[in-house]
């Protein structure tokens, strides 16, 4: 019976090139797991003992870490291929350079992010834990990078997977690059006839009264220029938790109102001032047509229809 078994088990099936049996397909699912559970192991040796003495920066941890990993699974796929269909490590090869040609033209968009994952893990532009912003508004904290797509947590907890060509090939702001001293540039616009100095004023102790500003380099205002209907300036404040950077430029906008109507300070708001000079412009009664000549007879009535839909406009 049990060398029934053991005939049913060996027993090789060929396809072209390809010899196989039933044992030796599970003994490919059997390498395949030890491949994948060594890798487990050595990498958890690698976290807890041996790069913690080493004092490396975390990002370079989290890269020897992935390589690590990939590696043995890659060379255990291999063995596995060996064992399981009999196949030769130099004929694997030859269909890897094969399938180069596919690559070039069908998987051109998965080769270039397999490219750019091991540009993340070894140059490392982006690291884990790295607060980033990309062109889109699409604002988060990296949360794990692999060979062929980036993780990233968004202010809402919400994770978004992003594929690594578009990290490499799109501008994006790294607020945790190098100092985590940043500079932030919030605008505020005033009314015409506003005192300058008044407003200055006001934009410092409104940036200074909140906890998460640095006091040096203190917060400077800045008058950008002339608006269309406003002046308009900036305070510029300086933070150490560029993470933060959405909740203190709320926190010194509260504190800007809170003082505006302190000092009495007016914040415009779009104004549209229609004038009608008496014999140049006829306006219909629904206002939708206007014409050159002189001033048509209207009775009272008319008149009072028409003025409210064209006289618009604020103090």
């Amino acid at each position: 019976m049990v060398e029934k078994i053991l005939h049913y088990l060996n027993y090789e099936f060929t396809i072209q090139s390809f010899r196989f049996s039933v044992m030796s397909l599970l003994l490919l699912v059997l390498v395949i797991v030890f491949a994948v559970s060594v890798s487990r192991y050595a990498r958890r040796i690698l976290r807890e003992r041996i790069l913690p003495r080493m004092g490396l920066d975390a990002g370079i941890q989290y890269a020897l870490l992935k390589v690590t990993h990939y590696s043995i699974v890659i060379l255990g796929v291999l063995y596995a291929l060996k064992i399981g269909f009999g196949v030769d490590l130099t004929s694997v090869a030859v269909i890897l350079g094969a399938m180069s040609f596919g690559i070039g033209f069908g998987l051109q968009f998965i080769a270039a992010d397999l490219l750019s994952g091991f540009i993340l893990l070894f140059e490392r532009p982006v690291r884990v834990g790295d607060r980033i912003r990309l062109k889109d508004n699409l604002e988060g904290r990296v949360d794990a990078i692999s060979i062929r797509s980036t993780v990233i947590i968004t202010n809402e907890n919400v994770g978004v997977i992003l594929p690594n060509s578009k990290l490499l090939q799109n501008d994006l702001i790294n607020y945790s690059y190098g100092s985590q001293t940043v500079r932030l540039n919030i605008p505020v616009t005033v009314a015409y006839g506003s005192e300058i100095e008044k407003v200055c004023r006001a934009l410092v102790e409104a940036a200074q009264s909140v906890e998460e500003v640095l006091d040096s380099p203190p917060p400077r205002p800045h008058f950008s220029g002339f608006g269309d209907s406003a002046l308009d300036f900036e305070i510029r404040v300086w933070i150490r938790e560029p993470h933060k950077h959405p909740q203190i430029r709320s926190d010194v906008y509260f504190q800007i109102e809170r003082l505006f109507r302190h000092y009495k300070i007016e914040v415009p708001f779009p104004q549209l001032d229609l004038r009608l000079r008496s014999g140049s412009v006829i306006l219909n009664r629904n206002g939708s047509e206007l014409t050159e000549g002189a001033v048509p007879q209207a009775s009272s009535e008319e008149i009072k229809q028409v003025m409210p839909s064209v006289t618009r406009g604020s103090k």
